[in-house]
Parts: C-alpha cells; structure tokens; sequence
C-alpha cells in the first residue's frame, strides 16, 4: 500500500515562512496531478494548491502570490513552499493525488501561524 508522508509544518509567526513536502513510498506522483489540501478547525477540507504532470500550477485565490506548489519526481516528492504566512493558513495540509485520490491519505502537517 502506498504510503502519503507529509512533513516541514511547524509554528511561525505571520509573514514567516515555511516548506512543505509529501513524499510518496513509491512513484505514484508521476504522471499524476498533485495536490495540497488543508483543513482548518472546525472547517471542511480545502484544495490549495495544485501541480499537473507537466508542472503546471494552480492556486486557491487566498494563497495566490504567497504559496508555489512544485515537485521532483526522481524524489518522489511535492513541495509547498509558504510565504507571507497569515493567522488565516493555520491548519493541517495534506497531500494527494488527483483525479483519483489514494484511499489513505497521510497524517497530514500542522502548520500553526500565531505571534
């Protein structure tokens, strides 16, 4: 079963920064789509960011200008680079491939934006 690891999340005070990674046990992220989600508490779940096999991006209005969704597929590995950081990116990110998702998804990573 394929495995969804994302890490780099952490607590940062606003107009930090941080880089996130969803590493994949084996290549499933090539030729697929990849996305970020995050859920906020007490929010439902939230596509953030996107990446097509071809590399290009899509964003979320909110985060447009502040996050860049990339990947390296000899790692296996999307990244979500975070500037800007607000109070309003508090939540956990997931990672997951699109159309068809995988059915376990990662434990995601607590991103926490507070002074």
């Amino acid at each position: 079963q394929v495995q969804l690891v994302e890490s780099g999340g952490g607590l940062v005070q606003p107009g930090g920064s941080l880089r996130l990674s969803c590493a994949a046990s084996r290549n499933i992220f090539n030729p697929n789509t990849v996305d970020w989600y995050r859920r906020a508490p007490g929010k439902q779940r939230e596509l953030v960011a996107r990446i097509n096999p071809g590399g290009s991006t899509d964003y979320v209005d909110s985060v447009k200008g502040r996050f860049t969704i990339s990947r390296d597929n000899a790692k296996n590995t999307v990244y979500l680079q975070m500037n800007s950081l607000k109070p309003e990116d508090t939540a956990v990110y997931y990672c997951n491939t699109f159309p068809k998702p995988l059915a376990s998804w990662g434990q995601g990573t607590q991103v926490t934006v507070s002074s």
